[in-house]
């Protein structure tokens, strides 16, 4: 018997770098899925679904799967491809007498200690998107396990803009330890203010209440950055904030940031003059939208 199943990327809103330190995070799943079917051979299997297979003992038969959407000519998108691609690869070969309503819980507790493995650590913001689905509060508690609740975003439109590089959130997070260990005073400060503005994103009812929480932590994030020296925020970035900010709105990195996308986000959608250019920067504007739902079976 084939089965299908699907599971949504990410983009991370609100919360970088600093929900690892604590505050909380606001992610959102978009309609760009990873696609698993059990009855098509897999080419290659990923290191965060070889883990979660042998941690569910499922085996070795590992779904095929197709992420292309959640990547762009050849390269990642910075959309939770990992994370996708495993929630779905297990959604597929899941037991079929465990109820379908009981898949998010059990799939991101699974998921997430497998893709914290098979990466080294991370949040786990990407599976709690890939399971879960629409926006989120996701933020780190004193146990294993995330606190992660449903969080309507107020009316503000999101566009998510593909940077011309693809980034290394690896290299960047290992930078910004570093940076850490090395100087821990400085680091802390700028991890105050970008918290602080989580914080405030989180508790945010309109859309300028949003995007000033946003800007501030893009002022910390920048700091943070060239304290680290890794390109949180790009040239490509840096180029168009003052225009986004002219239409009330906030143009910034999603996530780690260092290239793959960013995000303009504001109380309309962009004008023509901001996409021209935005695009003559070498951004590309993105057809997808945010609040997906999450993990499931296809017919």
């Amino acid at each position: 018997m084939c089965v299908r199943a699907r599971a949504p990327g990410k983009l991370v809103v609100s919360g970088a770098y600093s929900v690892l330190e604590g505050a909380p995070a606001l992610v959102a799943a978009v309609d760009r899925y990873a696609l698993a079917e059990t009855e098509r051979p897999c080419d290659f299997v990923t290191p965060e679904v070889r883990e979660a297979f042998a941690r569910a003992g499922l085996g070795d038969r590992y779904p095929w799967f197709d992420a292309s959407a959640l990547r762009g000519e050849g390269r990642k998108l910075g959309l939770g491809s990992s994370a996708a691609i495993m929630i779905a690869s297990l959604a597929a070969a899941w037991p079929e007498e465990v109820a379908p309503e009981a898949w998010g819980d059990t799939l991101f507790a699974l998921g997430l200690a497998s893709h914290r493995a098979a990466q080294g650590g991370g949040s786990g913001v990407d599976v709690a998107a890939a399971c879960f689905g629409g926006v989120l509060r996701f933020a780190l508690g004193e146990g294993e396990t995330p606190e992660v609740e449903p969080h309507p975003l107020p009316a503000v439109v999101v566009e998510c803009w593909a940077c011309s590089e693809a980034a290394s959130t690896s290299a960047m997070v290992a930078r910004v330890r570093a940076l850490a260990a090395a100087e821990p005073t400085r680091y802390q400060d700028l991890m105050t203010v970008a918290g602080d503005g989580a914080r405030g994103a989180v508790a945010a009812t309109t859309a300028v209440a949003l995007v000033n929480a946003l800007r501030q932590q893009d002022e910390a994030l920048g700091q943070l950055g060239e304290a680290a020296e890794v390109p949180i925020l790009t040239n490509q970035v840096r180029a168009l904030i003052a225009a986004a900010a002219d239409e009330g709105a906030r143009f910034g990195p999603s996530g780690a940031g260092g290239g793959d996308i960013a995000l303009f986000i504001g109380p309309a959608p962009s004008s023509a003059g901001f996409r021209g250019r935005a695009e003559r920067e070498g951004l590309c504007l993105l057809d997808l939208a945010v609040g997906a739902e999450g993990v499931r079976r296809l017919a």
